[in-house]
């Protein structure tokens, strides 16, 4: 007779929540190029651009009867939910559905400083999240990035435009992280967890880039990847939180500016030795900021 948990360990996809979106979409095309068998979670049919062999499975994060077909024969699960006002039940909710699903090889993407950005409400959904697989000692790989390098393709105009490096993120410094290389991370994680015979220990890993940059020092790089004077924008964030107010609702504006008041408070630095460990997951360097301007100045 066949049981549930063999059926399971017989089974090897990898179904990746939040699929349609930036690093999503990224662990998807990793994972089908390394050959795995990848199921990608939609909510919308057809929204995706999914590489050639990989399933698209739709539900939603809020829909129990959904989630738990679309986790029915999984293996190994990569957990990403978006910010929304319901994001601390969505996380927990699936990690009760993945334990209820037998499912023992768990990536989740939290944030950097979870646990101490106690103001801003994503962060605090995460920790709340992480808090959860610590208590149950659930085998997750937690991955903690920190800001996204590919944000500031969304100020390219500005910079171009006006001359000013917009993003108000101080001088404490920022160890900002290129989003392949979190997918890039987040694949190696999901694998690894996927190969392995039986659950693998908890592991909390920070995933962060080169260097530490500040407002002053990326204005700094946009500069010379443009050739011309870049200014920094400075600090003010109730001017930041109003132009984000105008392309998304006002909570989540608020929540954005909560977190970069903390980033100019405590800045995004990483426990030291955490860049060498990443490159060696990964067996290369991480990418800079300067590559990133360069790509980004170079395809206009």
């Amino acid at each position: 007779m066949t049981t549930h948990t063999d059926s399971l360990q017989s089974s090897s996809s990898i179904l990746v929540t939040g699929a349609s979106g930036t690093i999503g979409s990224l662990v998807v095309q990793g994972l089908a190029r390394q050959g795995a068998s990848v199921k990608a979670l939609v909510r919308t049919p057809g929204k995706a651009q999914l590489p050639p062999g990989v399933a698209e499975v739709v539900a939603d994060l809020s829909d129990i009867p959904s989630m738990r077909a679309a986790l029915s024969g999984v293996r190994t699960l990569f957990l990403l939910n978006a910010v929304t006002p319901d994001e601390v039940t969505q996380g927990l909710q699936a990690l009760s559905l993945a334990r209820e699903a037998g499912i023992e090889r768990i990536v989740y993407l939290s944030v950097i400083h979870a646990d101490e950005f106690v103001d801003v409400p994503h962060f605090t959904g995460k920790h709340t999240v992480e808090r959860m697989i610590e208590r149950l000692d659930l085998p997750v790989t937690v991955l903690r990035p920190a800001y996204f390098m590919q944000n500031d393709a969304q100020v390219q105009s500005v910079v171009e435009g006006y001359g000013v490096y917009p993003m108000p993120i101080g001088e404490a410094g920022v160890a900002m992280i290129d989003t392949r290389d979190l997918a890039d991370v987040a694949v190696a994680e999901l694998l690894r967890r996927d190969a392995a015979p039986g659950p693998l220990p908890r592991v909390t890993l920070e995933v962060v880039g080169p260097e530490e940059l500040t407002g002053a020092s990326a204005a700094g790089i946009w500069g010379r990847a443009l050739q011309r004077e870049i200014h920094y924008g400075g600090d003010d964030l109730k001017a930041f939180e109003a132009q984000l107010a105008q392309a998304m609702p006002s909570w989540m504006a608020y929540d954005m500016r909560l977190m970069m008041a903390r980033i100019q408070q405590q800045g995004m630095k990483p426990a030291a030795g955490t860049t060498q460990r990443l490159e060696a997951l990964l067996g290369r360097p991480l990418r800079r900021y300067e590559d990133l301007v360069k790509e980004l100045a170079g395809a206009r």
